[in-house]
């Protein structure tokens, strides 16, 4: 499609979906509970379309889609949040809504039980302002305890009202489909005024329960591509930290015999990359590079030593199925970790390229962060995080929580160092 249907889908027919879902929870508490669950239902399989075309239109294709399973079916100790922006749009104001007010719905999916539901006002304007206090003060250059009055009352709106039944179902993990600017915001740093919500649930992303089946990463041969690029290219600054953070990683590994390549600065270019996955399929696939996430796939892309890796290219390259030279289809990369990444500056939709990326790939697990942060405490995360996934056998959703805490434990205790990184997939 050209870019002018992009940009229509994005102001004529995305909010639709979002008037759709305002009808369905009007005054849905006054319903009788069958025609509520009902409505909670349809509005929660609304989200879960409109998250499926958003990416399909970033992608300029049509996705694989997947069985939905239900959270028991994957993971009965999980609950799902779906936050839901309504009033986020031209159309919608111009249209039946003209004059409804800006609001935050959020469904709660908990396994075994009815659907959750509970909204507040909350004005466009508002959304703005905290979208910027949370980005200015996750600024490095800020004490951490600047986020704190912003990030509760986040938490007030996205997980207080639902915080006892969680702690009834003892949920242990939590799995958000994200909706308008909470998209670039990490959930981790959400605070209940004695903690991040990091510290009591494990996290993950993802665009609805339509999960890959994933195969665990512990206790089978583990097949690990790392590449990265530690000096400056292409007018981006050097990563000196991106050596460490491969070699650390090796280090811990050596007790699963894995078989490792490694393609680091001029060994790192796009040729040999399709070269090595073309000869063997890998597990894991870890990008310790400068990259951008962006609401345009010609603006997504990971940086080589002497070219960018656009998103298309980048699909292409890791698809499954496609038959290399080993003369077999190949089979999906398990874990795809891309660490020194960032979304577009300026872009509201930036991590549509995040999703394009995690879900066109067929990875099973994305791994990616939302800004570009240092890479010296990026490479002390990334050791604990394998060390947690394979040595000790946690989940992935496990094994990042642990390794967030361990910095948030040591002298980059600042969020800015932790909080970007999100898991985006099957969180198991």
């Amino acid at each position: 499609m050209n870019p002018e249907v992009q940009f229509s889908f994005r102001d004529q027919v995305e909010p639709v979906y979002r008037q759709l879902v305002r009808i369905l929870l009007t005054d849905v508490e006054a319903l009788p509970e069958p025609e509520r669950q009902e409505r909670l239902e349809r509005s929660r399989q609304t989200m879960e379309a409109l998250q499926l075309a958003q990416v399909q239109n970033f992608l300029r294709s049509a996705c694989e889609t997947y069985e939905t399973r239900s959270i028991e079916q994957i993971d009965p100790s999980a609950a799902v949040v779906y936050p839901i922006v309504l009033g986020d749009g031209p159309f919608e104001a111009a249209g039946p809504g003209k004059g409804a007010v800006d609001r935050l719905e959020v469904i709660l999916s908990l396994p075994g039980q009815p659907l959750q539901h509970y909204g507040s006002a909350f004005p466009r304007a508002e959304q703005q302002q905290m979208l910027r206090q949370l980005r200015q003060a996750l600024n490095p250059a800020f004490p951490a305890e600047t986020s704190l009055p912003t990030s509760q009352q986040l938490y007030d709106r996205l997980i207080r009202p639902g915080e006892i039944l969680l702690k009834q179902q003892k949920v242990e993990t939590l799995v958000f489909v994200l909706d308008g600017f909470l998209r670039d915001l990490p959930m981790a740093i959400l605070h209940d005024g004695d903690r991040y919500l990091i510290e009591t649930y494990r996290l993950a992303l993802t665009p609805g329960l339509q999960l890959f089946e994933s195969r665990p990463l512990s206790g089978q041969p583990l097949k690990l591509l790392a590449g990265g690029l530690s000096e400056a290219r292409q007018g981006f600054s050097p990563l000196p930290g991106v050596s460490r953070e491969l070699g650390s990683i090796t280090a811990q590994l050596q007790n699963n015999k894995p078989q490792i390549q490694v393609l680091l600065n001029q060994d790192f270019t796009q040729p040999e990359l399709v070269r090595q996955v073309d000869a063997q399929d890998f597990s894991v696939v870890h990008l310790a590079t400068h990259g951008q996430f962006s609401s345009k796939a010609e603006d997504t892309f990971l940086l080589t030593w002497d070219d960018r890796l656009k998103a298309r290219a980048f699909n292409e390259w890791l698809k499954p199925g496609a038959v290399g030279r080993s003369g077999k289809a190949r089979s999906p990369v398990e874990l795809l970790i891309l660490s020194a990444c960032q979304t577009a500056r300026g872009d509201t939709q930036a991590t549509l390229g995040l999703a394009g990326m995690a879900v066109r790939s067929g990875a099973r697990t994305t791994l990616a962060t939302l800004w570009s942060v240092q890479d010296q405490s990026t490479a002390d995360l990334m050791s604990v995080f394998y060390e947690q996934l394979f040595n000790l056998g946690k989940t992935r959703a496990e094994a990042l929580r642990r390794a967030q805490i361990s910095l948030l434990q040591s002298n980059y205790s600042h969020p800015y160092y932790w909080a970007p990184f999100v898991l985006v997939g099957n969180w198991q």
